[in-house]
């Protein structure tokens, strides 16, 4: 799993604009990219989100979504996955 994921945060190759120069746009970026790949893209072959096939949430999750929790996180409430 964590090949498919660092294939599609460009960050990593320094080649393209995206390269992070500051180690918290890269850690921002990275954990972007681990919760779409977790939360949001479903898997061909689970037909589901790898965080619905462990139980994690039993929704799939949209951005939308990510940024009201972080909302939420930000006023020191919680959400319900």
């Amino acid at each position: 799993h964590n090949l498919s994921v660092r294939m599609t945060v460009r960050r990593f190759t320094r080649l393209t604009n995206a390269f992070s120069k500051k180690i918290e746009n890269h850690c921002a970026a990275v954990a972007l990219g681990y919760f779409a790949y977790n939360f949001i893209k479903i898997n061909r072959t689970l037909r589901m989100t790898p965080a619905m096939a462990a139980g994690v949430t039993g929704k799939l999750w949209e951005v939308a979504d990510l940024v009201a929790a972080w909302e939420a996180s930000g006023r020191g409430e919680e959400r319900a996955a």
